[in-house]
Protein backbone atom coordinates (compact mmCIF):
# COMPACT_ATOMS: atom_id res chain seq x y z
CA UNK A 1 0.00 0.00 0.00
CA UNK A 2 1.23 3.46 -0.81
CA UNK A 3 2.61 5.37 2.16
CA UNK A 4 -0.02 7.73 3.59
CA UNK A 5 2.23 10.04 5.55
CA UNK A 6 5.83 8.99 5.59
CA UNK A 7 7.71 10.42 8.53
CA UNK A 8 11.40 9.91 8.99
CA UNK A 9 11.29 7.59 11.98
CA UNK A 10 14.29 6.61 14.01
CA UNK A 11 14.75 3.14 15.39
CA UNK A 12 14.60 2.85 19.14
CA UNK A 13 17.58 0.64 19.96
CA UNK A 14 17.75 -0.22 23.65
CA UNK A 15 21.35 0.31 24.72
CA UNK A 16 22.95 -0.94 27.89
CA UNK A 17 22.81 2.15 30.05
CA UNK A 18 24.52 2.88 33.34
CA UNK A 19 22.10 4.14 35.97
CA UNK A 20 23.11 6.97 38.25
CA UNK A 21 21.31 9.32 40.61
CA UNK A 22 20.78 12.92 39.64
CA UNK A 23 18.76 15.84 40.97
CA UNK A 24 15.05 15.02 41.27
CA UNK A 25 15.03 11.88 39.18
CA UNK A 26 17.06 8.96 37.87
CA UNK A 27 19.36 9.31 34.88
CA UNK A 28 20.49 6.97 32.14
CA UNK A 29 23.81 8.04 30.69
CA UNK A 30 26.36 6.79 28.20
CA UNK A 31 30.02 7.70 28.24
CA UNK A 32 30.88 7.43 24.56
CA UNK A 33 33.65 9.65 23.23
CA UNK A 34 32.64 13.17 22.28
CA UNK A 35 32.89 14.39 18.71
CA UNK A 36 30.90 17.55 19.36
CA UNK A 37 32.05 20.64 17.51
CA UNK A 38 31.59 22.66 20.69
CA UNK A 39 35.02 24.13 21.42
CA UNK A 40 34.37 24.00 25.16
CA UNK A 41 34.28 20.20 25.03
CA UNK A 42 30.69 20.08 26.17
CA UNK A 43 28.89 16.77 26.36
CA UNK A 44 26.08 16.01 23.97
CA UNK A 45 22.32 15.81 24.23
CA UNK A 46 20.35 15.43 27.47
CA UNK A 47 16.58 15.05 27.73
CA UNK A 48 14.32 15.30 30.77
CA UNK A 49 11.20 13.16 30.41
CA UNK A 50 7.59 14.18 30.87
CA UNK A 51 5.08 12.39 33.12
CA UNK A 52 5.05 8.66 32.37
CA UNK A 53 8.76 8.52 31.63
CA UNK A 54 10.56 6.17 29.31
CA UNK A 55 8.55 3.09 28.37
CA UNK A 56 5.27 4.83 27.62
CA UNK A 57 5.40 3.51 24.03
CA UNK A 58 4.33 6.98 22.93
CA UNK A 59 5.50 10.53 23.62
CA UNK A 60 8.57 9.96 25.82
CA UNK A 61 9.75 6.96 23.85
CA UNK A 62 9.58 9.06 20.69
CA UNK A 63 11.91 11.58 22.32
CA UNK A 64 14.27 8.78 23.37
CA UNK A 65 14.47 7.57 19.78
CA UNK A 66 15.81 10.99 18.78
CA UNK A 67 18.41 10.82 21.54
CA UNK A 68 19.50 7.36 20.38
CA UNK A 69 19.87 8.55 16.79
CA UNK A 70 21.95 11.55 17.85
CA UNK A 71 24.15 9.41 20.11
CA UNK A 72 24.78 6.90 17.34
CA UNK A 73 25.51 9.52 14.69
CA UNK A 74 27.64 11.90 16.73
CA UNK A 75 29.23 9.42 19.16
CA UNK A 76 28.96 11.65 22.18
CA UNK A 77 27.67 11.32 25.72
CA UNK A 78 23.95 11.54 26.36
CA UNK A 79 21.66 11.49 29.37
CA UNK A 80 17.93 10.93 29.82
CA UNK A 81 16.33 11.75 33.15
CA UNK A 82 13.11 10.42 34.63
CA UNK A 83 10.54 12.64 36.39
CA UNK A 84 9.42 12.05 39.96
CA UNK A 85 5.93 11.87 41.40
CA UNK A 86 4.28 15.13 42.43
CA UNK A 87 7.31 17.21 41.54
CA UNK A 88 7.34 21.01 41.52
CA UNK A 89 8.63 23.53 39.00
CA UNK A 90 11.62 23.96 41.30
CA UNK A 91 12.36 20.23 40.98
CA UNK A 92 12.23 20.48 37.21
CA UNK A 93 14.46 23.57 37.21
CA UNK A 94 17.01 21.83 39.41
CA UNK A 95 17.04 18.84 37.03
CA UNK A 96 17.63 21.02 33.98
CA UNK A 97 20.31 23.07 35.70
CA UNK A 98 22.07 19.92 36.89
CA UNK A 99 22.31 18.68 33.31
CA UNK A 100 23.61 22.04 32.11
CA UNK A 101 26.21 22.13 34.91
CA UNK A 102 27.40 18.68 33.84
CA UNK A 103 28.11 20.09 30.39
CA UNK A 104 25.25 18.65 28.36
CA UNK A 105 24.27 20.76 25.37
CA UNK A 106 21.50 20.88 24.29
CA UNK A 107 19.25 20.19 27.27
CA UNK A 108 15.65 19.46 26.27
CA UNK A 109 12.54 19.38 28.45
CA UNK A 110 10.07 16.87 27.02
CA UNK A 111 6.63 18.34 27.57
CA UNK A 112 4.90 21.68 28.20
CA UNK A 113 5.15 21.20 31.98
CA UNK A 114 8.82 22.20 31.76
CA UNK A 115 7.96 25.72 30.56
CA UNK A 116 8.46 27.82 33.72
CA UNK A 117 11.45 25.79 34.88
CA UNK A 118 13.20 25.86 31.52
CA UNK A 119 12.78 29.63 31.16
CA UNK A 120 14.63 30.15 34.46
CA UNK A 121 17.30 27.54 33.78
CA UNK A 122 18.04 28.94 30.33
CA UNK A 123 18.55 32.41 31.78
CA UNK A 124 21.16 31.02 34.20
CA UNK A 125 23.07 29.13 31.50
CA UNK A 126 23.18 31.43 28.46
CA UNK A 127 25.90 29.39 26.71
CA UNK A 128 23.79 26.24 26.77
CA UNK A 129 21.07 25.66 24.19
CA UNK A 130 17.79 24.55 25.74
CA UNK A 131 14.84 23.02 23.98
CA UNK A 132 11.26 22.43 25.02
CA UNK A 133 8.66 20.24 23.35
CA UNK A 134 5.03 21.41 23.13
CA UNK A 135 5.49 24.88 24.57
CA UNK A 136 6.87 28.26 23.56
CA UNK A 137 9.47 29.74 25.91
CA UNK A 138 11.21 33.01 25.19
CA UNK A 139 14.99 33.16 25.34
CA UNK A 140 17.92 33.70 22.96
CA UNK A 141 19.22 30.21 23.78
CA UNK A 142 15.87 28.42 23.69
CA UNK A 143 14.32 26.44 20.82
CA UNK A 144 10.59 25.84 21.21
CA UNK A 145 9.69 22.61 19.40
CA UNK A 146 5.96 22.68 18.63
CA UNK A 147 3.75 20.51 16.44
CA UNK A 148 0.56 20.77 14.42
CA UNK A 149 -1.11 17.93 16.34
CA UNK A 150 -4.49 19.02 15.03
CA UNK A 151 -3.41 18.13 11.49
CA UNK A 152 -2.44 14.51 12.20
CA UNK A 153 -5.53 14.21 14.41
CA UNK A 154 -7.69 15.36 11.50
CA UNK A 155 -6.28 12.51 9.42
CA UNK A 156 -7.02 10.14 12.31
CA UNK A 157 -10.59 11.43 12.26
CA UNK A 158 -10.87 10.74 8.55
CA UNK A 159 -9.67 7.17 9.14
CA UNK A 160 -12.09 6.71 12.05
CA UNK A 161 -15.04 7.92 9.99
CA UNK A 162 -14.19 5.46 7.22
CA UNK A 163 -13.68 2.57 9.65
CA UNK A 164 -16.71 2.95 11.93
CA UNK A 165 -19.69 0.66 11.44
CA UNK A 166 -21.71 1.87 14.42
CA UNK A 167 -21.36 5.55 13.49
CA UNK A 168 -20.05 6.20 17.01
CA UNK A 169 -16.37 6.91 17.67
CA UNK A 170 -14.51 8.04 20.75
CA UNK A 171 -11.79 10.46 21.83
CA UNK A 172 -9.99 10.08 25.17
CA UNK A 173 -7.67 12.86 26.29
CA UNK A 174 -5.22 12.40 29.14
CA UNK A 175 -5.53 15.84 30.77
CA UNK A 176 -7.96 18.67 30.04
CA UNK A 177 -5.41 21.21 28.78
CA UNK A 178 -5.11 23.31 25.59
CA UNK A 179 -2.51 21.01 24.03
CA UNK A 180 -4.85 18.00 24.16
CA UNK A 181 -7.74 20.16 22.96
CA UNK A 182 -5.83 20.41 19.65
CA UNK A 183 -5.95 16.63 19.27
CA UNK A 184 -9.66 16.53 20.02
CA UNK A 185 -10.50 19.45 17.73
CA UNK A 186 -8.65 18.04 14.73
CA UNK A 187 -10.05 14.54 15.24
CA UNK A 188 -13.64 15.70 15.59
CA UNK A 189 -13.36 17.93 12.54
CA UNK A 190 -11.86 15.11 10.48
CA UNK A 191 -14.68 12.76 11.48
CA UNK A 192 -17.45 15.27 10.77
CA UNK A 193 -15.99 16.48 7.46
CA UNK A 194 -15.77 12.88 6.27
CA UNK A 195 -19.08 11.50 7.61
CA UNK A 196 -21.29 14.16 9.25
CA UNK A 197 -23.67 11.70 10.88
CA UNK A 198 -21.01 10.06 13.07
CA UNK A 199 -21.25 10.79 16.81
CA UNK A 200 -18.00 11.62 18.60
CA UNK A 201 -17.82 10.76 22.30
CA UNK A 202 -15.21 12.84 24.11
CA UNK A 203 -13.74 12.37 27.56
CA UNK A 204 -10.76 13.62 29.58
CA UNK A 205 -9.23 11.42 32.25
CA UNK A 206 -8.16 14.17 34.68
CA UNK A 207 -8.01 17.93 35.05
CA UNK A 208 -4.30 17.98 35.98
CA UNK A 209 -1.27 15.84 35.14
CA UNK A 210 -0.67 15.27 38.86
CA UNK A 211 -3.88 13.21 38.94
CA UNK A 212 -2.36 10.68 36.55
CA UNK A 213 -4.08 11.53 33.29
CA UNK A 214 -0.94 10.80 31.28
CA UNK A 215 0.37 7.94 33.39
CA UNK A 216 -2.52 5.64 34.36
CA UNK A 217 -3.40 2.82 31.94
CA UNK A 218 -6.17 1.76 34.31
CA UNK A 219 -7.90 5.12 33.87
CA UNK A 220 -7.57 4.86 30.12
CA UNK A 221 -8.97 1.34 30.12
CA UNK A 222 -11.99 2.32 32.22
CA UNK A 223 -12.77 5.29 29.99
CA UNK A 224 -12.49 3.16 26.87
CA UNK A 225 -14.78 0.50 28.29
CA UNK A 226 -17.36 3.19 29.02
CA UNK A 227 -17.25 4.47 25.45
CA UNK A 228 -17.43 0.95 24.03
CA UNK A 229 -20.59 0.36 26.06
CA UNK A 230 -22.01 3.40 24.26
CA UNK A 231 -21.32 1.68 20.92
CA UNK A 232 -18.04 3.42 20.00
CA UNK A 233 -16.12 1.14 17.66
CA UNK A 234 -13.09 3.38 16.97
CA UNK A 235 -11.23 4.96 19.92
CA UNK A 236 -8.51 7.61 19.58
CA UNK A 237 -6.53 8.50 22.69
CA UNK A 238 -4.09 11.32 23.29
CA UNK A 239 -3.10 10.29 26.79
CA UNK A 240 0.52 9.16 26.92
CA UNK A 241 1.01 6.02 28.99
CA UNK A 242 -2.72 5.96 29.81
CA UNK A 243 -3.37 5.24 26.14
CA UNK A 244 -2.06 1.71 26.61
CA UNK A 245 -5.19 0.98 28.64
CA UNK A 246 -7.36 2.35 25.84
CA UNK A 247 -5.65 0.11 23.31
CA UNK A 248 -6.00 -2.93 25.57
CA UNK A 249 -9.71 -2.32 26.11
CA UNK A 250 -10.33 -1.78 22.39
CA UNK A 251 -8.49 -4.96 21.46
CA UNK A 252 -10.36 -7.08 23.98
CA UNK A 253 -13.69 -5.69 22.77
CA UNK A 254 -12.80 -6.24 19.12
CA UNK A 255 -13.01 -2.57 18.14
CA UNK A 256 -10.42 -0.29 16.59
CA UNK A 257 -7.89 1.81 18.50
CA UNK A 258 -5.92 4.72 17.05
CA UNK A 259 -2.55 5.33 18.65
CA UNK A 260 -0.72 8.59 19.15
CA UNK A 261 2.74 10.17 18.83
CA UNK A 262 4.64 6.95 18.00
CA UNK A 263 3.57 4.25 15.54
CA UNK A 264 2.02 2.10 18.24
CA UNK A 265 1.33 -0.79 15.86
CA UNK A 266 5.09 -1.35 15.89
CA UNK A 267 5.62 -1.09 19.65
CA UNK A 268 6.81 -4.38 21.12
CA UNK A 269 5.01 -3.80 24.42
CA UNK A 270 1.71 -3.52 22.53
CA UNK A 271 2.27 -6.49 20.22
CA UNK A 272 -0.60 -8.46 21.76
CA UNK A 273 -3.04 -5.75 20.63
CA UNK A 274 -1.49 -4.68 17.32
CA UNK A 275 -4.15 -6.21 15.06
CA UNK A 276 -6.69 -3.75 16.48
CA UNK A 277 -4.43 -0.69 16.26
CA UNK A 278 -5.83 0.71 13.04
CA UNK A 279 -3.29 3.51 12.73
CA UNK A 280 -1.49 6.15 14.83
CA UNK A 281 -1.44 9.93 14.62
CA UNK A 282 2.30 10.49 14.39
CA UNK A 283 4.21 13.31 15.99
CA UNK A 284 7.91 13.22 15.18
CA UNK A 285 9.20 14.23 18.60
CA UNK A 286 12.28 12.12 17.97
CA UNK A 287 12.99 13.99 14.77
CA UNK A 288 12.66 17.34 16.54
CA UNK A 289 15.00 16.23 19.34
CA UNK A 290 17.54 15.02 16.78
CA UNK A 291 17.23 18.19 14.68
CA UNK A 292 18.01 20.45 17.65
CA UNK A 293 20.90 18.23 18.71
CA UNK A 294 22.37 18.30 15.21
CA UNK A 295 22.11 22.07 15.02
CA UNK A 296 24.16 22.39 18.21
CA UNK A 297 26.65 19.77 17.02
CA UNK A 298 27.08 21.70 13.76
CA UNK A 299 27.71 24.94 15.62
CA UNK A 300 24.49 26.55 14.39
CA UNK A 301 22.06 26.07 17.30
CA UNK A 302 18.41 26.62 16.54
CA UNK A 303 16.46 29.16 18.60
CA UNK A 304 12.94 30.50 18.62
CA UNK A 305 9.79 28.63 17.62
CA UNK A 306 10.31 25.63 15.35
CA UNK A 307 7.02 24.28 13.99
CA UNK A 308 6.66 20.70 12.76
CA UNK A 309 3.57 20.16 10.60
CA UNK A 310 2.35 18.09 7.65
CA UNK A 311 4.31 20.22 5.18
CA UNK A 312 7.61 19.14 6.72
CA UNK A 313 6.43 15.64 7.69
CA UNK A 314 6.62 16.64 11.34
CA UNK A 315 3.22 15.02 11.89
CA UNK A 316 1.35 12.41 9.90
CA UNK A 317 -0.60 9.17 9.95
CA UNK A 318 0.92 5.69 10.15
CA UNK A 319 -0.06 2.99 7.68
CA UNK A 320 1.74 0.02 9.23
CA UNK A 321 -1.40 -2.08 9.75
CA UNK A 322 -2.20 -3.71 6.40
CA UNK A 323 -5.85 -3.92 7.41
CA UNK A 324 -6.16 -0.21 6.63
CA UNK A 325 -6.04 -1.12 2.94
CA UNK A 326 -9.04 -3.41 3.38
CA UNK A 327 -11.34 -0.57 4.48
CA UNK A 328 -13.05 0.89 1.42
CA UNK A 329 -11.98 4.42 0.58
CA UNK A 330 -9.84 4.96 3.67
CA UNK A 331 -6.45 5.41 2.02
CA UNK A 332 -7.78 7.69 -0.71
CA UNK A 333 -9.69 9.82 1.79
CA UNK A 334 -6.65 10.29 4.01
CA UNK A 335 -4.42 11.16 1.05
CA UNK A 336 -6.94 13.69 -0.21
CA UNK A 337 -7.29 15.28 3.23
CA UNK A 338 -3.54 15.50 3.70
CA UNK A 339 -3.11 17.27 0.36
CA UNK A 340 -5.92 19.70 1.18
CA UNK A 341 -4.41 20.57 4.56
CA UNK A 342 -1.01 21.18 3.00
CA UNK A 343 -2.37 23.40 0.23
CA UNK A 344 -4.55 25.31 2.68
CA UNK A 345 -7.96 24.36 1.34
CA UNK A 346 -8.72 22.65 4.66
CA UNK A 347 -8.16 24.77 7.75
CA UNK A 348 -7.92 22.57 10.83
CA UNK A 349 -9.26 23.93 14.09
CA UNK A 350 -7.24 23.89 17.31
CA UNK A 351 -10.22 24.26 19.66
Amino acid sequence: MRRIASLTRVAVGVASLALAATACGSTSSDSGSSTSSDSSGAKGLAIAYDVGGKGDQSFNDAAFSGLEKAKKEFGYKTADVEPTDNETDADKQQRLESLAKQGYNPVIGIGFAYGPALEKAAAKFPKTTFGIVDSVVEGKNVASLVFAEQESSYLAGVAAAKATKSDVVGFIGGVDVPLIHKFEAGYTQGVKDTKPGVKVLSQYLTQTAAEGGFSSPDKGKAAAEGQIEKKADVLYSAAGLSGQGVIEAASKAGVWAIGVDSDQYKQEALAAYKDKILTSALKDVGGAVYTLSKSVHDGKPLAGTQTFDLKVNGVGLADSNPKMAEIAGLTAAVDKAKAAIIDGSIKVKTE
